[in-house]
């Protein structure tokens, strides 16, 4: 079944309508229950007085998103417009030297916020794996890069390395784990990167470069070192036509977004519902569903939106960094699961497709991704939801190759081949129904708890079985047909259909082509006639 394979409009408008009308339905019960355990005993400490010409109290359950657009947001303007600001001095005076102005600002910063020692426990790494990548022994380079990032995973050496930090700043521990974990993986991503170079090594000063672009330094996302090396030292700064005008119009939008999820906290506590079990277990099954889906929505919303205010500075630096989170609304398949490009394009340069080959061998494939998610596993911190959570998607990842290459052998491809397009896109869509559902639930497992993603399972297919499940199903078989009409326009655009070719000319058509031609005196009698194919063939 092609991707272009196209279903009636009438049948898309259906599928659109039931979504939407599942969709309000779902957040009316969620608004409903926000507003009648507003002050529930157990959200004393989450649920706290917002904007006051609300008049209601808001969801404050989120640590990030709070330390980011709240405490953290004097800051950060601060840092990001001063970093803005010399980069555009740079840029115009001596564009040569911006990717070091980039650096001596970077290091001035993360010195200010954090302390000399600090600085040296970072440079100290920063020396360690460069040393090692001139060995060029690209096993040794990884080995020593996971050994070292597990020093900060693992007792007694992340509190003898956090004891390098200095002051009271409220945000230091947030700070020191974000700016050792990205480095180390930094580091790595430079150690590969030289071991991958043929004539000589790269210098220490681009992997201080690359390391502290502060954008990039705290919170990623993760470019990978080649690909930053060739756009920061890139000597063609101009811009494309309309380019300043959609990074202006992308640091608007996520502006706007901002305003939104604030708004959305004072009337949705979509956060701190999930860790009340006694509310959750009277809850309807349409709120419990609602729920999971809606925080999975709003993590994507966080990851882009965090990723997006980010990504606006490194463009006006003339970088191309790493794509937004594609939403979990339009996720079907495993491949496709990840909440920080950055992060997925490492892996899948340095790990999964380096074991995986073409991705079509089933043992290979198993290989490289039980090592793609050990690392996930080690960048995340090994703990029981982590674990669980690796050992689902994984799972998931594999069983999808694996119904691929059942379903293609007989008599199922023939089966297939035997029916129509559309036909083929309903029955798959089927299928992509539960593995949908499968993400959905895998993820609620990491974003919330184990509690409450093992509730929303028994409601779903146990409690709620048949009327739910079948109705949840259905709303969920609307969204995947919605999702693969996005998809096969995208593919429209990206790939268009060869035109047909002309019809050839009737007899009809020929023959008064032939009067018309033979009747129309000619402007010269005396010139000497001059032959006409056309007319050749139309006699």
């Amino acid at each position: 079944m092609g991707i272009k394979a196209a279903l009636p409009k009438y049948e898309i408008y259906f599928y659109n309508t039931v979504l939407c009308l599942a969709m309000f339905w779902a957040a009316s019960w969620i608004f409903e229950v926000s507003c009648s355990n507003a002050n529930r005993k157990t959200f004393k400490t989450s649920v706290k007085p917002g904007w006051y010409y609300f008049g209601r109290k808001m969801d404050t359950a989120d640590f990030e998103w709070m330390m980011w657009f709240s405490t953290f947001r004097e800051h950060i303007l601060f840092a990001l417009s001063g970093h803005v600001l010399f980069a555009k001095i740079c840029s115009m005076l001596a564009p040569q030297y911006r990717s070091l102005v980039y650096m001596v600002y970077g290091l001035l910063a993360v010195w200010t916020s954090m302390g000399w020692t600090y600085v040296t426990l970072i440079l100290s790494h920063c020396i360690l794996l460069y040393s090692i990548s001139l060995v060029k022994i690209r096993w040794l380079c990884f080995v020593t890069g996971l050994c070292t990032l597990a020093t900060f995973k693992c007792e007694p050496f992340v509190s003898w390395q956090a004891g390098f930090v200095e002051g009271d700043f409220e945000l230091r521990h947030i700070l020191f784990y974000g700016g050792c974990g990205f480095t180390i993986m930094r580091c790595m991503s430079f150690a590969l990167e030289n071991c991958e170079r043929k004539d000589g090594n790269y210098n220490i000063l681009e992997l201080l470069k690359y390391n502290f672009y502060l954008p990039f330094f705290y919170f990623g996302p993760i470019m990978t070192f080649d690909k930053f090396y060739l756009q920061v030292n890139k000597s063609d700064l101009t811009r494309k036509e309309w380019e300043v005008w959609n990074i202006n119009l992308q640091a608007v939008i996520y502006l706007g977004v901002i305003i939104v999820v604030d708004v959305l906290f004072h009337f949705m506590y979509i956060l701190s519902i999930p860790t009340d079990m006694k509310l959750l277990k009277h809850l309807s099954d349409w709120a419990l569903v609602g729920l999971a889906y809606f925080n999975l929505v709003y993590d994507w919303v966080k990851a882009a939106v965090m990723f997006g205010v980010i990504n606006t500075v490194s463009r006006l630096d003339h970088l191309e960094p790493p794509s937004p989170p594609k939403c979990i609304t339009l996720l079907y398949v495993f491949s496709e699961t990840h909440f920080d490009r950055g992060i997925n394009d490492w892996l899948c340069k340095y790990v999964y497709n380096h074991l995986g080959g073409k991705h079509e061998n089933m043992v290979e494939e198993l290989v490289a991704t039980l090592c793609t998610f050990g690392v996930t596993i080690l960048w995340l911190g090994p703990c029981q939801v982590v674990l669980l959570w690796a050992f689902f998607n994984c799972f998931g990842l594999n069983f999808e190759l694996w119904t691929a290459k059942f379903f293609s052998m007989e008599p199922f491809a023939t089966f297939e081949m035997a029916m129509s397009e559309a036909m083929s896109r309903r029955i798959r869509a089927v299928f992509n129904t539960f593995n949908f559902w499968c993400i959905v639930l895998y993820n609620v497992l990491a974003l919330n708890s184990l509690d409450f993603a093992k509730l929303v399972t028994k409601r779903l297919l146990l409690k709620g079985f048949p009327f739910t499940t079948i109705m949840v199903m259905f709303v969920t078989y609307c969204l995947v047909q919605v999702i693969k009409e996005r998809e096969r326009r995208q593919a429209l655009i990206d790939d268009p259909d060869p035109l047909p070719p002309p019809p050839p000319p009737s007899a009809a058509t020929a023959s008064t082509t032939t009067t018309t031609i033979t009747a129309t005196p000619s402007p010269a009698p005396a010139a000497s006639p001059v032959t006409d194919p056309s007319k050749e063939k139309a006699e």
